[in-house]
């Protein structure tokens, strides 16, 4: 579970920087199963410091994931109220 979950967490940062895409809700959605298996992961003795590992990483990038795919959802909001504020005063 240890690797799992650092592997999530890795995949998670990676998929940060393409938010703007369907992607970013694929990233969301690998933090939230990297988060899991690290919290299960430290169960286990021989793999706690690599569970641990994969649980901070995937918790940093769920947070930053999830922050700029927001950004993203909102700036694409404005845009459209930016173009239909255009078109009103036309």
């Amino acid at each position: 579970m240890g690797i799992a979950s650092l592997i999530c967490g890795v995949i998670t940062l990676v998929m940060a920087v393409f938010s703007a895409s369907g992607l970013g809700a694929l990233g969301i959605i690998l933090g939230l199963v990297g988060i899991i298996f690290g919290a299960l992961g430290r169960k286990d003795p021989e793999q706690k410091s690599m569970a641990t590992a994969g649980l901070i990483i995937s918790i940093v990038g769920l947070l930053i994931n999830a922050v700029l795919f927001v950004a993203c959802i909102a700036c694409i909001g404005a845009i459209g109220l930016g173009a239909a504020a255009a078109g009103a005063a036309a």
